[in-house]
């Protein structure tokens, strides 16, 4: 039995979830406070949610990071122990052979203190403060979604020495792409902000769509001028150009869809999407801007993006990463206790 824990914050590391655990041999149990998706095959414990009310006290007597020693692990929060509860109890009643952790540093240093081996799902950016450093370090494997070809600047020896780069991998690795549309008079601009926040409002929208004649935009998601699709691959794949932000799962689906992209990143914690922005314009893999441009600029980004060679997005994505992830579970998953195995090669 392996668990795989899912943060609960957009849609990415339950996505990513589903794709690994499709191709895993060993049963699969999904932990995590989000719904249990429709395609998931094995069993899934919903678990309590660890934020808001803290009994009363103020925010700033919580100490949810342990004096900077964890991320989120506050004082009295009966979500907190309800969800740390869960976890204990299906290890205890369960006694899996692996974790996984996407991602929770807390979750992960559960499982080990429960004597569970764990693999940590690696994240870009600045991963050196003291909770990020103690995940890695008692990982037994770290999964990182991006190619070798192109790591992360200074991490340890130790670290890249368990470290297995699949590539990044989605949902859509392998799907057929729908016949091409009839010829349009104007070109397709497809707007992917997705469900984790994106900092970019209607207005913006409006003006950017407004300063481009000769192309028509579509938005999808975030929390203002965007409709929600549970399916967007036919517009991703029919799409001139998809302008998005630099989440790891976002760039994965551009990626699949073979489509040129105009990434924009995002503040996030440890300048995650600044990280990932950083690798795409290193190896030229897409249109990267480091702010939401001014109306006039759009187009002449959106006209440069469009000639860009979608098929180079295989460096990126080369489209077996979830399988890979999945046989390294597997093998870690039938190691005898003490036993550890190196990664398979990475890409």
């Amino acid at each position: 039995m392996i668990g795989y824990y899912v943060h609960h914050q957009g849609r990415g590391h339950l996505h990513r979830a589903v794709c690994v655990a499709r191709h895993a041999r060993v049963p699969v149990t999904g932990l995590s406070s989000l719904p249990r998706p429709d395609d998931w095959r094995g069993e899934w414990i919903r678990l309590p949610m660890d934020t808001g009310d803290t009994a009363g006290r103020p925010a700033g007597a919580a100490d949810p990071t342990a004096r900077g020693r964890l991320h989120w692990a506050p004082l009295h929060h009966e979500g907190l122990r309800g969800r740390t509860g869960a976890i204990a109890d299906w290890a205890a009643r369960t006694g899996p052979r692996l974790l996984v952790s996407d991602v929770s540093v807390e979750v992960a240093l559960l499982a080990r203190l429960m004597g569970v081996p764990v693999v940590v799902a690696a994240m870009r950016g600045d991963r050196f403060d003291p909770a990020h450093r103690l995940g890695y370090d008692l990982a037994e494997a770290l999964l990182a979604p991006w190619p070798g070809a192109m790591p992360e600047p200074g991490w340890p020896r130790h670290w890249l020495d368990k470290t297995l780069h699949t590539g990044a991998f989605s949902r859509y690795d392998g799907r057929p792409r729908p016949p091409a549309p009839s010829p349009a008079p104007t070109r397709e601009a497809v707007v992917l902000l997705g469900a984790g926040g994106s900092g970019v409002g209607a207005d913006d929208l409006r003006r950017a769509a407004d300063a481009t004649p000769g192309w028509t935009w579509t938005f999808l998601g975030g929390a203002d001028g965007g409709r929600w699709t549970d399916d967007p691959w036919p517009l991703l794949c029919r799409a001139d150009v998809v302008v998005t932000h630099a989440g790891q799962n976002a760039v994965a689906e551009c990626a699949a869809a073979r489509t040129p992209a105009v990434v924009v990143p995002q503040e996030r914690p440890h300048d995650e999407q600044r990280a990932t922005a950083r690798a795409l314009r290193s190896a030229d893999l897409a249109t990267v801007c480091a702010t939401w441009p001014a109306p006039g600029e759009w187009q002449g980004i959106l006209d440069r993006a469009a000639k860009r060679d979608g098929d180079r997005w295989s460096l990126w994505a080369p489209g077996d990463g979830a399988r890979l992830a999945a046989r390294l579970l597997d093998d870690l998953a039938g190691a005898e206790p003490g036993e550890r195995r190196a990664p398979c090669a990475s890409r």
